[in-house]
């Protein structure tokens, strides 16, 4: 049982660490029109069902076991103070960091930013499920359970983490990935409550992709 359980847990991390970092939105030509928009997150949310089920029906193991866990009116309270921490962290990025080191990341905004506020809205919420789904929830309990360390699971989630949001938005972006992966990474330790980092990262998303 022990080693099912070690080869199942190895298989998931590679799938959820993996698929992510592979270049989906430029072989789907993610952002050709409103099909393939829809596409690329039709790719996404199959993706986020599969993790799921895989833990339920593989693995035979319930959802909290990769942090999905009842939260209370404190974990609101840090959710809503992170995130506004997050988003002042990363303004002074962009408009600081950025410029400084003569970066911009203009070119993925007004694509991002050209297509529909209903699709944007589909694609916060999923970035918000999917991202800590598969980052912070599977791989750091799964990563802990296979190598019985915190630190090593987690580090290792956010190096990919952060790697992966390079390939679509360019090496500009390893500052605003990095510190939110570090943010994010940190907070799950903290709390171990999935939804307090899925409340955070909708309301950093939200906030520079809905409201701007």
């Amino acid at each position: 049982m022990k080693n099912r359980n070690t080869i199942l847990s190895f298989s998931g991390i590679i799938f959820t660490l993996g698929l992510p970092c592979l270049p989906i939105s430029r072989w789907e030509n993610e952002f050709a029109d409103i099909p393939h928009l829809i596409g690329y997150e039709i790719i996404w949310w199959a993706m986020i069902a599969g993790v799921l089920l895989y833990v339920l029906l593989a693995e035979k193991r319930p959802l909290s076991s990769i942090g999905f866990r009842a939260i209370g009116v404190w974990d609101l309270v840090w959710a809503i103070l992170s995130g506004v921490f997050i988003l002042m962290a990363f303004a002074g990025i962009y408009f600081g960091i950025l410029p400084a080191l003569h970066l911009n990341e203009d070119k993925q905004v007004n694509q991002l930013m050209a297509t529909p506020f209903w699709w944007r809205f589909i694609s916060v919420i999923r970035a918000a499920v999917g991202e800590e789904v598969l980052f912070r929830g599977y791989a750091i309990e799964r990563g802990q359970e296979l190598t019985g360390s915190k630190t090593i699971a987690a580090t290792l989630s956010c190096v990919v983490f952060t790697l992966a949001h390079i390939g679509p938005w360019g090496w500009g972006h390893l500052f605003i990935a990095g510190f939110g992966g570090l943010v994010f990474t940190l907070l799950y330790l903290w709390r171990r409550k999935l939804w307090v980092n899925i409340i955070v990262h909708f309301i950093v998303d939200g906030a520079a992709v809905l409201l701007s």
